[in-house]
């Protein structure tokens, strides 16, 4: 069983239930963000699932230089402060250099690290001294036990505030990640919450080029998959017009039909955690 890690009131890990990470993968605007925040709340308070709110505020890994990376850091942070304010959801982001760790952790619930840096030791202990809880994607080039070396360099930090894996698939050939079923319980078995970044194991990584691509409709599959295998959690990056998203848009998932998805994979865990959670 994984130790839980709660970020705000929403709990991950140990035996609490399936909780999930939300929102658009880049703030595009501020009526973009509230729009899709307020959705969010709207359904989690109704079906009382635990849920955490994301959207990026710089997207610094893009395939172009030209593409649309967000608002960039300060302005972000303000946008993501009115949401946390406004619509009372912990709140999640990503940060990409040691500088922003203080200031966001100021704003933000938690920390994620993106799945490029999973390997930066200095980032990763900045991030566990903020002491926020943090999210370390999985590198595409890294196998799930490497993870014990994120969780060693982190763990005896001075203030320390938890850590969470997060599986984002791995990289088959060019322009393709597969998702490993057996990285869940290898990574549980160091003993932090896993969660499952589903939509982006669906990317498929620089495909045009210029842009990222992606197979949305593998959504559920995926998603199924892991909560019956024991994951902790679901990442979901969520649109209301994924077609037209300035990022990451075809592997985004339809925000009017997020609710359907949420349901049938709290349903799934609801069915099996316990005697998943005990097998992990």
């Amino acid at each position: 069983m994984t130790k839980k890690v709660k970020i705000g009131s929403v709990a991950f890990g140990g035996q609490a239930e399936l909780a999930f990470i939300a929102g658009p993968c880049v703030i595009e605007s501020k009526s973009q963000v509230e729009e899709t925040a307020a959705a969010l709340k709207e359904m989690s308070d109704r079906l009382s699932y635990g849920l955490v709110f994301k959207a990026s505020f710089d997207k610094a890994n893009r395939s172009s230089s030209s593409s649309f990376r967000g608002p960039g850091f300060k302005k972000g942070l303000e946008i993501l402060a009115r949401v946390r304010e406004k619509y009372d959801l912990p709140i999640i982001s990503d940060i990409h250099e040691i500088w922003q760790v203080e200031p966001a952790a100021k704003v933000l619930d938690a920390i994620q690290i993106p799945a490029f840096l999973a390997r930066q030791t200095d980032l990763l202990i900045a991030a566990a001294r903020c002491g926020r809880p943090v999210n370390v994607k999985k590198g595409q080039f890294m196998a799930p036990e490497d993870m014990a070396g994120v969780a060693a360099k982190m763990e005896d930090q001075v203030n320390f505030g938890g850590l969470m894996f997060c599986e984002r698939g791995a990289s088959f050939g060019y322009h393709n990640l597969v998702v490993d079923m057996r990285a869940f319980p290898i990574m549980a078995g160091i003993g932090w919450p896993v969660i499952f970044d589903v939509t982006h194991s669906v990317q498929l990584p620089a495909i045009t080029g210029s842009s990222s691509g992606g197979e949305r409709r593998f959504v559920p599959t995926l998603a199924r998959a892991a909560v019956a295998a024991g994951v902790d959690g679901l990442f979901l990056e969520t649109h209301p017009d994924p077609d037209r998203a300035l990022c990451d848009g075809p592997n985004q998932w339809p925000l009017s039909n997020l609710e359907e998805l949420l349901s049938s994979l709290s349903t799934i865990d609801r069915l099996n955690f316990r005697e998943q959670r005990d097998l992990l």
